[in-house]
């Protein structure tokens, strides 16, 4: 649908940021540094231990790469086989050059039928927090959109996170996702496994949603 198109505002706004701030945090616009390593540890709670090794996982929005460096950090990279995927080129540029060696993939999912595969693990961070110019009601249908879009390859569990309702004010440009909108999506548009995360101190919540 045309208004979900509108999602490219939103791409417009990261690659703006990156412009400015270039390849930090700051980048792809999260406030701190410690938020962001947060973000990266929730994310990845996805993975379930006992599948762990060998797992194939996507960064649905990779921006600057900035989980796979949280991985090799930790040395995750050992046990999962990380692949990024961005619309905007200058988000694929930059992760290529930094990581030759890693699979990008540069694809609108919502606007080409580019062949995707299936990984055992999505995760999408930052992906839907920030709603921009777009109204609640565009930003649900491209959420909506994308959900049904990427579900059918994910093999074990997708990650993703949203804004709370569950606080003292909204900020106009976020997109705060009430829990039974989300439910309904979900159970309609992808599974009714899933795990809502809200215990990480951030006006936030992440959501796990296993086959």
């Amino acid at each position: 649908m045309d208004s979900a198109r509108k999602y490219r505002e939103i791409v417009a706004h990261y690659e703006a940021c990156f412009h400015r701030y270039g390849d930090t945090h700051l980048g792809v616009d999260w406030p701190n540094a410690r938020d962001a390593e947060t973000r990266y540890r929730v994310m990845l709670d996805v993975v379930r231990p006992d599948g762990a090794a060998g797992a194939s996982l996507l960064d649905f929005g990779c921006g600057t790469s900035h989980l796979y460096e949280y991985m090799l950090r930790y040395g995750l990279e050992r046990r999962l086989m990380y692949s990024g995927l961005d619309l905007s080129t200058a988000f694929v540029k930059a992760s290529q050059d930094k990581f030759p060696d890693v699979r990008y993939y540069c694809a609108d999912l919502l606007a080409e039928d580019k062949e995707i595969p299936e990984f055992d693990y999505v995760v999408m961070n930052g992906v839907f927090t920030e709603k921009r110019e777009l109204t609640q009601e565009e930003m649900i249908a491209y959420f909506r959109l994308l959900i049904a879009k990427i579900f059918p390859r994910v093999r074990i569990g997708l990650a993703f996170n949203v804004m709370s309702k569950l606080v003292d004010w909204e900020r106009e440009d976020l997109f705060h996702l009430p829990f039974d909108t989300l439910a309904a999506i979900l159970t309609k548009e992808a599974s009714k496994h899933f795990v809502i995360r809200h215990d990480y101190h951030l006006y936030e919540y992440t959501v796990y949603v296993y086959r």
